[in-house]
């Protein structure tokens, strides 16, 4: 940088002329209002130069710095051309102004750059970024010639509308992906909770030719590997992680803490916190807070959380929902209680909706009901159904058939489909002895025809997890597997009988 200012001290000095050259390297620094500074002394600025100063915006910011050179450069009669206008839908993409992205559209038109598919592509994904996929698809389906990258921007642009239907659709009918092809779907899946399908299809990628998942594909699937607790299958994907360098990403980091973090792994997880040492952020430290708060380790969690808080570390909301959430499986009440009333003073933090479910779930546990309710009432915004089961789910711990049946008022209007609800209350009611109201709630649950869903399980084996419900039948080898469940069965009894059989020979013992 020294060096530039001196070459513009010199060119002042002997009326040279390397302004041109000052400004190309100034934006590669970047030193963009440096640049741009030099760019307004140039009288005869040209097409390329307006390029590159819009091109720099839109890659730092301020993005409608863009549009500003933009409306400069035709009011002093330039003609724009297909590299300015891709640099500003990439600007109005950040700038999330669909209007602003409409009106470019049309002077995209008016100049005839329809056929140029790196702008069209920048267009398709300004759409799909700024949530109007059906404009989105409307270019797509009027290029005449596509590349990847313009298969890739309609595909994210379905996924972030959670149309993973039509996103599935687009990639099976690809000519050809790469591997961002292949995270944009993976990465959808997880995002939209179907983490079985998000799985699935990273085990496709892994037998296609020509394709190897990079630390965004990692990053992307292993919060499926965490939620499904697919413990084998993550630590298959951390050790391919690993062999690859992607370990130096945080974000791939952060997602094997939380893989192990949410299976229960807690020293497997503390090993990795550790190993990432100084380049620890802010997710790294909720993750392990978190991950010890749910599974009962409250004591460790807060130890940890007043770790970071000594590091001066700033806690987010996530944090105080660890926290506080560490109280609730410890059972530590007065000292929940102390963090959720510190939160604005302390830590700058207004409580929100998580934090009052947290505390009424710490208060419901302890059998402080009515605190919980009062807490309720006077919350600033409505409380949601997680709320209002929480108090239901203490009131049937404790058997409080008043606060029960309020709580079980406000679910029955926030969700009048779940049938846990009315269940719960049933077993308040009925551990009172209130055997009418175990009647009225049955006779209401069969009038509007609420069944209560069959549970499942996930196991996983070699890898893949497989879901099971009650005489499941939709397994492609439930034969075998009921099957072998039969000769366990008849073994068992065979156990129970005093006989043991083993290679067509019994033993009676």
């Amino acid at each position: 940088m020294n060096q530039l200012k001196k070459l513009h001290a010199h060119t002042l000095r002997n009326g040279l002329d390397f302004t041109k050259f000052l400004i190309e390297k100034l934006l590669e620094i970047p030193n963009i209002p440096y640049a741009h500074q030099l760019f307004n002394d140039i009288p005869n600025p040209t097409i390329f130069l307006y390029n590159k100063v819009i091109q720099a915006y839109s890659s730092h910011g301020p993005h409608d710095h863009c549009l500003s050179l933009y409306i400069q450069m035709c009011r002093r009669g330039f003609t724009p051309n297909a590299h300015s206008f891709t640099f500003l839908f990439v600007a109005c993409t950040k700038l999330s102004n669909p209007r602003q992205g409409q009106m470019l559209h049309a002077d995209f038109i008016k100049h005839g750059f329809q056929f140029e598919v790196f702008a069209l592509t920048a267009l398709v994904d300004m759409y799909a970024k700024m949530g109007s996929v059906h404009f989105a698809r409307k270019q797509f389906d009027e290029m005449k010639i596509r590349d990847v990258p313009t298969w890739n921007s309609l595909i994210s642009g379905y996924v972030k509308s959670g149309d993973m239907e039509e996103a599935l659709h687009l990639f099976s009918t690809m000519p050809s992906r790469n591997v961002i092809s292949w995270t944009a779907i993976i990465s959808g899946y997880a995002q939209n909770g179907q983490y079985g399908r998000a799985l699935a299809i990273y085990r496709e990628l892994e037998k296609e030719k020509g394709v190897e998942p990079n630390q965004v594909t990692i990053a992307s699937v292993l919060p499926a590997c965490a939620n499904l607790g697919a413990l084998e299958f993550g630590q298959r994907i951390e050790a391919y992680a690993r062999t690859n360098g992607y370990f130096k990403n945080m974000f791939v980091c952060n997602a094997v803490l939380e893989m192990y973090a949410k299976c229960g792994k807690l020293d497997a997880a503390m090993k990795v916190f550790v190993e990432i040492g100084k380049r620890r952020n802010l997710c790294s430290w909720n993750t392990m807070i978190m991950g010890l708060a749910v599974h009962g380790k409250g004591n460790e969690a807060l130890d940890l959380f007043h770790q970071m808080l000594g590091e001066e570390i700033s806690p987010d909301d996530v944090t105080l929902v660890g926290a506080i959430l560490a109280c609730t499986h410890g059972g530590m009440v007065a000292r929940g209680r102390e963090l959720f009333n510190s939160m604005e003073q302390e830590f700058s933090i207004a409580p929100k909706l998580e934090h009052y479910g947290c505390m009424v779930d710490l208060l419901g546990r302890a059998g402080q009901l009515q605190e919980a309710y009062d807490l309720i009432q006077s919350m600033p915004m409505r409380a949601d159904s997680v709320i209002w089961g929480s108090l239901l789910g203490g009131c049937s711990f404790h058997c409080n058939v008043e606060l029960g049946e309020k709580a079980a008022e406000f679910l029955f209007e926030l969700e009048p489909w779940n049938p846990g609800n009315y269940v719960i209350l049933s077993n308040i009611y009925a551990r009172a002895g209130r055997w009418d109201g175990v009647a009225r709630l049955r006779k209401v649950m069969k009038g509007s025809q609420i069944r209560k869903a069959a549970g499942y399980s996930f196991i996983e084996e070699g890898g893949q997890v497989h879901k099971f419900i009650v005489e499941d039948k939709s397994h492609p080898k439930c034969s075998q597997i009921y099957a072998l469940l039969d000769e366990i069965t008849a073994k068992t009894k065979l156990y129970v009988y005093g006989i043991y059989i083993d290679s067509d020979i019994a033993i009676e013992y």
